[in-house]
């Protein structure tokens, strides 16, 4: 199986761009303007002093996600607006087209044209695609419902400023009366965000493990996970101990989860807040990783290529998402095999990308979506016969988990809908208990610490995840 070239590495990047929801709104509405006024020949006297006067709320709409039913109050400062300023005969075109070129780029241009070049989706995807954009509640740029309002009252606003070409007080005193608004909003009525541990991690006895697994299905919903038939992974859940209240941090995005798994800390520690990593130097905080390197170990992820911007090269191996679905996991396990063989690390992390892309392409709630979790499931189960042949699972801990869910819509996961919020989580070995259910709640910070203790590592500095020490034995027993 092809790592990702170095091409496909700049180009997530760039796409990143255009997925992730706070770069769009501002990189989409420039250009629905801009090519507006080229289109229809009109003047671009007024469309700097115009950009200017908007620039306040390109900020605001930066910093206030507006997340989940908070969307619905992004319609009230547009009203505002037409009420203060009226509507001008000019604006309706300029919707209309801001409105076609948005449906263009999120139905045709991602749901159809990119997914079928990047995993062989059909040409009609459109047909189902743009009923999932109209429900997604995600913070990527497929939220209609967050994305319409938006960039609709900052081509109105641009509009009217570039038209008017004068200062005058509404141009003040509308963006504070906006800043207040999104304030009071998000103060009072976001509170669903996880509670992730304050204090440091404590310490405690752990007993090690010669090897650590951790099987990661990417974007896999613990309720669409029941109603597949999965029964290697069950098997596991059953005789080992699960966690049924692992819940994972906000925004539930895929760079985010991974880099609270592997360093312990919350995303304003890390550092990590999309999977568009803006800095050079990737997480802010010591990994796991890390630690295994001082005490003269190794560990590994095999994932997709954003993970390499927040980890570095050293630490993962990259699997190319230029591929069908449909073999996608089938060559992450082949290549995991080969890892195995050829490196043999301490800890190895694997993120099978299939259910996560079948969610975001086709939905979570078809069939498509549970068939690749059992597609999972039997590759899984191919992964853990090779190691056992090896001998690798003598004295290992196999950790199944997901990093986050998804919801209805594209698959979206980053607000925490219903479907995200709480992942499959359980371990199992022979240091781990078997048949135990553990309901107290944890968070996925909690994998990085008790990984490291497992394999006789440090904890790392940042950590804030409390050790799962309720899935172990006793060291005597």
């Amino acid at each position: 199986m092809k790592s990702a070239s170095r091409f496909e590495k700049i180009a997530a990047r760039m796409w990143n761009l255009l997925n992730e929801g706070k770069p769009f709104t501002p990189i989409f509405t420039v250009g629905v303007f801009l090519s507006y006024l080229l289109l229809t020949q009109s003047s671009f006297s007024g469309a700097g002093f115009g950009f200017l006067m908007t620039v306040p709320l390109f900020v605001l709409y930066w910093k206030f996600d507006f997340p989940l039913f908070l969307r619905n109050y992004l319609w009230l400062p547009l009203i505002v607006w037409f009420f203060i300023e009226g509507t001008d005969s000019r604006l309706l075109p300029l919707f209309a087209y801001g409105a076609g070129l948005y449906f263009f780029f999120t139905v045709f241009f991602w749901g159809t044209i990119y997914y079928h070049l990047r995993i062989g989706t059909d040409w009609l995807n459109f047909t189902r695609f743009w009923k999932l954009v109209l429900k997604n509640s995600d913070s990527t740029s497929g939220n209609a419902q967050e994305q319409l309002p938006k960039v609709g009252l900052l081509l109105a606003y641009w509009q009217t400023a570039s038209i008017e070409q004068t200062l005058d007080w509404s141009y003040l005193w509308f963006p504070l009366g906006l800043l207040l608004f999104a304030w009071i909003l998000h103060h009072y009525l976001f509170d669903w965000k996880p509670k992730l541990p304050t204090e440091q991690t404590v310490d405690a006895p752990i007993p090690t493990s010669r090897k650590v697994y951790v099987l990661i299905v990417d974007g896999m919903r613990k309720d669409r996970y029941m109603a597949a038939n999965t029964p290697f992974l069950e098997r596991l859940r059953q005789e080992g101990t699960e966690y049924t209240n692992m819940e994972t941090v906000y925004p539930a995005r895929t760079v985010v989860c991974f880099s609270s798994m592997f360093t312990g800390a919350r995303p304003e520690e890390h550092g990590i807040h999309s999977n568009m990593v803006w800095n050079t130097t990737g997480v802010k905080t010591d990994t796991i990783f890390d630690r295994l390197r001082d005490v003269g170990k190794t560990g590994k992820i095999l994932g997709i290529a954003h993970l390499v911007d927040a980890f570095g090269a050293k630490d993962v191996h990259t699997v190319t998402a230029v591929m069908h679905n449909d073999v996608a996991d089938r060559n992450i396990i082949d290549r995991a095999k080969q890892i195995v063989q050829d490196e043999d690390p301490d800890l190895l992390a694997i993120q099978l990308i299939g259910t996560d892309q079948t969610g975001h392409s086709r939905g979570t709630l078809y069939s498509e979506y549970v068939q690749k979790i059992e597609e999972a499931d039997a590759l899984l189960a191919e992964f853990c016969d090779e190691l056992d042949r090896l001998g690798k699972l003598d004295d290992a801990t196999l950790i199944v988990m997901a990093d986050h869910g998804q919801a209805d819509g594209i698959g979206g996961h980053g607000h925490l809908d219903e479907g995200e919020r709480f992942v499959p989580f359980w371990m199992y070995g022979k240091q781990i208990h078997a048949g135990r259910k553990v309901d107290t709640h944890r968070h996925i910070l909690s994998l990085g610490p008790t990984v490291a203790k497992q394999l006789g590592a440090a904890i790392p500095q940042d950590s804030r995840g409390v050790l799962l020490t309720e899935a172990f034995k006793e060291e005597s027993s």
